[in-house]
């Protein structure tokens, strides 16, 4: 079973072809935006929606011959019929997540394309192909320089051209990939970690080992405002004005691409050092909406977990998520006593003393308890489950082989309390609007 990888490039196009280019990018933002616009007429008017097969017909092939779209004839068919199938997908995601059938986030209806925002052009395998000199062509554009910074593992099956907001230009190529490929050295099983993630320190690892929260957008908050503040006393539509956004959307990309870059080396690094990994199942999407928001944002925990889950997958590593209820930084974790710091008010606690006498740094604590959460999870996945007993909680067989919560050394289970349900295999549901604690 393969999968698909993007890989990504610089372009570097002549000026006649970013002429082209931009036609081509506004004639795909053209057709996009008119298939949302007859979507919401079908919507407001009750009757049903326009198939995609209608709305190529009506919006690309009988649209040429009129005086108002005749310009669509000076580009390629096959972005233009693209971005129809895109607005098709993004309703069809929208359905199904209103109805409950789309894993994951809520997902909103599409929404028109911008001129200012980021420019895409998607092309399949009859609109693009890649020369023996190191060009790709692109139809009614031309042989584009691309920077080949790697080779690509296989034949794409498309090609999106990108510009983005600062007038770069990349080419991000779609590959499929045959597991196995980026494979490393297995290393011992009992070579894993846990993974704290905070915002005092980015995460803490087994051994105590700290990555620093770089903070990219703290760095250049100061910049930025300043940017921002200049953009809005400029005349809109005035050169003065197109250059203030310049400047406003180069401190945006050097943030982003200085954080990705990040990511990535952090990334390869624990995925090298370790066979398993074991981490918080955070839900991000509540904790941007807390009172720390703008920090959880900067440091992107959600974008760090994907990357780092995919990598893993791809390396053949071994990649757990532990509940997010687990209460990791409460636990003790060499009596397994819920004696931790609890609540908003404990998060300026950083290290604390359990009544059987340990003292424990918040973050390493929490790792270690992690780590031994998270290779219960793979044991019991592997079919080394723990015992169940008639009540139907989970508990740890001792050294005599029978059943009991505790013993020297060791963790036991906590007590079942509201704080503690997901231990017992009944997750609490999330509050509404919440932000989750970080370590």
């Amino acid at each position: 079973m393969g999968v698909f990888l993007r890989y990504r490039f610089r372009l570097y196009p002549t000026a006649p072809q970013r002429r082209a280019l931009a036609r081509t990018f506004g004639c795909v933002r053209v057709v996009f935006n008119d298939a949302v616009a007859a979507r919401r007429d079908a919507f407001r008017s009750g009757s049903q929606y326009p198939t995609t097969p209608e709305l190529d017909r009506r919006l690309i092939t009988e649209a040429k011959k009129t005086p108002e779209r005749a310009w669509l004839s000076e580009v390629s068919t096959v972005p233009l019929q693209q971005a129809s199938r895109d607005c098709h997908t993004g309703y069809r995601n929208f359905f199904a997540s209103k109805a409950g059938k789309r894993q994951g986030p809520r997902v909103g209806p599409p929404r028109f394309k911008r001129r200012t925002a980021t420019q895409t052009a998607r092309y399949t395998r009859r609109g693009f192909q890649i020369k023996d000199n190191g060009r790709v062509y692109i139809a009614k554009v031309g042989n584009l320089r691309v920077a080949w910074s790697r080779e690509l593992p296989s034949n794409p099956s498309s090609v999106t051209i990108i510009k983005t907001p600062t007038g770069q230009y990349y080419a991000s190529f779609v590959v499929a990939v045959d597991d196995g490929t980026d494979l490393l050295d297995p290393l011992p099983d009992d070579q894993d970690t846990g993974i704290d993630l905070g915002l005092k320190s980015f995460a803490v690892l087994r051994g105590g080992r700290v990555i620093d929260n770089p903070k990219f957008f703290r760095r250049l908050e100061r910049k930025l405002r300043k940017a921002q503040r200049s953009l809005s006393r400029k005349q809109k539509g005035s050169n003065n004005r197109a250059k203030a956004r310049l400047t406003v959307a180069k401190v945006h990309e050097k943030i982003k691409n200085t954080r990705s870059d990040w990511i990535d080396k952090q990334v390869a690094r624990i995925v090298a050092e370790n066979q398993s990994i074991y981490t918080e199942d955070l839900n991000v999407k509540g904790m941007v909406r807390g009172r720390a928001a703008k920090s959880v944002a900067d440091a992107s925990f959600g974008l760090f977990l994907s990357r780092l889950e995919s990598k893993a997958a791809r390396a053949g590593r071994t990649f757990v998520r532990v509940d997010r209820f687990f209460p990791s930084t409460r636990l003790c974790s060499d009596c397994g006593a819920l004696s931790g710091p609890a609540g908003l008010e404990g998060l300026k606690v950083r290290r604390w003393e359990c009544g059987c006498g340990a003292v424990h740094d918040r973050d390493a604590n929490a790792e270690k308890n992690i780590r031994r959460e998270g290779r219960r999870l793979v044991q019991a996945a592997a079919g080394h489950a723990e015992a169940q007993n008639a009540c139907g909680q989970h508990v740890r067989p001792d050294k005599s082989g029978s059943a009991g919560n505790s013993h020297p050394g060791k963790k036991h289970e906590p007590t079942r309390t509201s704080s503690t349900r997901a231990l017992a295999g009944k997750p609490r549901r999330p509050r509404r609007g919440g932000s989750q604690r970080l370590g």
